[in-house]
This record gives C-alpha cells, sequence and structure tokens, in this order.
C-alpha cells in the first residue's frame, strides 16, 4: 500500500469584518474546489478555518512537496481571492505574494506543513491551527510534548517512547536546520528555541526516522521584504501507538503561553485554545488563537474531524489567558506587550522611523 501524505496549505485571503473571520462563501468554494479532486489528485479533504486564515487539508499519495498538490492549493487560494475581491472583504488575496504558481507554494506566501508517513493499525493525527501568531509559537508545545516527561509520562513508562525524539530545527533568518536528539541534547535545543522569533521546529522523528509532527515555518514578512500580515502557523501531530498519548499531546495547552502577534503583528499576548465557534478574532484583534482538529486517517480518508478544543476542559486556560491579556494590554505600547525591537523591523514600524531619521542628531562624547 502506497505511503499517505497529508498536506495542511493555509492562507489569509479576505476576512470580515476586517481580520476577525474567513467568510462563508470562501470556506464553500475552497471546499467544492477540493471536492472536485477527490478520487484524482485527492483522497479526501477538509476546509475550515482559524479567524481569517483558510486552512486546506488534504490527504494524497503524492509525498510532501508535491508540485500538482501545491498547485491545487494555490488555485483554491486565487479563486478564493477573487470571491474575497468581489465582497471587498479585507485584505483580500493578502498572503499571496505573487501573480501566478511558480512551483512551490512555500516560497509563494501561504503556510504548508506536510508528512508522508505508513499508516499504522490506528494513525490518529491532530491537526492545529493559529491565528494572529508566528510560526515560533509551537516551539513550547513540541518541546513539552517529546522532551519534558513531567507532560508526557510515556516518556519513562513507555518502552516506545523512552528512546526520544530528534528535533529538526529551522533558523528562519539565515536559512540553515540543525538536528537535535533528546533528551541528551535538551539544554542545546532550549538554548535556540527560547527565541522563537528566530528559532521554529519544523519536524519531530523518532529514533528510526518515523515522522511525528510536522509545523509550517514560513515567514511572510521575511519572504515578502515588508509586513503583510502574521504567519499564523499550522501543526500535525500524530498520536498513540508508539507516540505521545492524544492526552499527553493536548496537556501543555492548559498552560497560558505568550506568543509574538496579536494586534499588528507588533504584540505579546496569550494564545487562546478555543473550538472553532470561538475561533474568531475580536478584542484588540484577538487574542491570539489555537484551534485543533481530530482526525483517525484510515486508507487516506480523515475520520473525523472532532473538535478537540470544544470542551470544558479548557475553560480554566481560557479564563487563565484572558486575566493574562488584561494584565499584558495594561501596558500599552511598552516592551514586553510590544515586541523587542528587533522583532519590530519585521512590522510598520521601519516606516515611523524612517520620517524620523533625520530629527537624531548625534551626542557628544
Amino acid at each position: 500500500m502506497p505511503k499517505t501524505t497529508i498536506s495542511v496549505i493555509k492562507a489569509d485571503v479576505g476576512s470580515f469584518p476586517g481580520h476577525s473571520r474567513a467568510h462563508p462563501k470562501l470556506l464553500e468554494t475552497a471546499a467544492q474546489m477540493l471536492r472536485a479532486e477527490r478520487g484524482k489528485l485527492l483522497l479526501d479533504s477538509f476546509v475550515t478555518h482559524c479567524g481569517d486564515d483558510l486552512e486546506l487539508v488534504m490527504t494524497h499519495s503524492h509525498g510532501a512537496n508535491s508540485e500538482a498538490v501545491h498547485r491545487l492549493a494555490w488555485n483554491v487560494f486565487a479563486e478564493c481571492t477573487k470571491v474575497a475581491k468581489r465582497f471587498k472583504l479585507h485584505g483580500a488575496g493578502q498572503d499571496l505574494l505573487a501573480e501566478a504558481f511558480t512551483g512551490d507554494i512555500r516560497e509563494l506566501g501561504p503556510g504548508v506543513a506536510e508528512m508522508e508517513f505508513e499508516e499504522r493499525e490506528s494513525d490518529p493525527v491532530l491537526i492545529f491551527m493559529a491565528d494572529k501568531t508566528g510560526p515560533g509559537a509551537w516551539n513550547f508545545y513540541l518541546y513539552k510534548i517529546f522532551a519534558d516527561p513531567f507532560n508526557t509520562p510515556g516518556l519513562v513508562l513507555d518502552p516506545a517512547l523512552s528512546g526520544g525524539f530528534v528535533f529538526e530545527v529551522h533558523d528562519t533568518v539565515a536559512k540553515r536546520m540543525i538536528t537535535f536528539s533528546c533528551p541528551e541534547e535538551s539544554y542545546s535545543l532550549l538554548a535556540y528555541i527560547g527565541s522563537s522569533s528566530r528559532y521554529v521546529i519544523k519536524y519531530v522523528f523518532k529514533r528510526d526516522g518515523t515522522i511525528v509532527a510536522s509545523t509550517s515555518t514560513q515567514r511572510l514578512n521575511l519572504t515578502a521584504g515588508k509586513y503583510v500580515g502574521k504567519d499564523d502557523p499550522v501543526m500535525i501531530v500524530r498520536a498513540e501507538s508508539g507516540f505521545p498519548s492524544m492526552g499527553e499531546v493536548l496537556e501543555p495547552f492548559t498552560v497560558p503561553v505568550l506568543v509574538a502577534g496579536w494586534m499588528r503583528g507588533s504584540h505579546n499576548g496569550p494564545l487562546l485554545p478555543v473550538g472553532l465557534c470561538d475561533a474568531n478574532c475580536t478584542r484588540f484583534d484577538g487574542p491570539p488563537r489555537v484551534v485543533c482538529f481530530g482526525f483517525q486517517v484510515a486508507n487516506g480518508a480523515l475520520v473525523g474531524p472532532a473538535d478537540i478544543f470544544d470542551d470544558p476542559a479548557f475553560d480554566r486556560v481560557r479564563a487563565r489567558c484572558n486575566e493574562l491579556a488584561d494584565t499584558i494590554r495594561a501596558q500599552g505600547p511598552f516592551e514586553p506587550h510590544r515586541l523587542s525591537a528587533g522583532e519590530m523591523e519585521y512590522t510598520t514600524l521601519p516606516a515611523v522611523e524612517k520620517e524620523l531619521e533625520n530629527r537624531w542628531k548625534l551626542l557628544k562624547e
């Protein structure tokens, strides 16, 4: 049996009102276009949103980085952009940085997470989708899931996990990568991924090379050369049967974590785990949101989804995130609510600095 590939590709191609949510007509258009490819290019598909981002979940047998699959996603986003422009939606076509598809959608603006694997007897897959934050937001959670026994007791209790995991980390500025084997290199891993604005966990593997997690690491502002919106990353995590259990994968999301993004991509704020019905960014264009959809993968079919965070077990962290939002919002334009100077280089602040640069005078020694 051929391997199954899951491709999760997202883009902000227009929203209403403002940057808050994807219009139902965009979801309908995308779903129809993907459905037309089932049994042809695709095995199965699912369309949803998180905030203003349109999320395409596709299964197929063409492997990661398939030009045909990427082209399909591009065509979907391009068609949805036409709909967005017709309705005068906000930010129509925002994440599409080129006029036409050029072979690899990862270089054209949309975010991409993919993995190819041999299906197990039972293969639960969790797909996380975030809005108003960047790809480094996943670093904390992936470390807790795959390297912290206080979160994942299976690292201690399950022989199938006790060998640890390998993390592939990407330097999004210098365009290079490095791998760390944990637990023995966990301190070295933390030395890098704690700087989540630059170093991002791209993949997690078992020691034998089996893939278990994949994220989108596209930095939209670096690709475009200017601020055009936050990256709003996606992540795929396989669970159970030799991997962390579903509960172990979800446990880190009970902690209120500050991530970069929020208003104008320029502020730190709490990442709020919500069900789909609450995945609409409002307060201060946020706070940042994350939704999780769970599927069983069966011969390429997506059995589901289950709306994972639509659960009162996460009410407490949601309340704590809102309290944290109150606290950090009170700091207004001051750090650490506003991002550090280095990160602000990738927002609209440089335009302000350019206007004022001639008013600066050198200090005398």
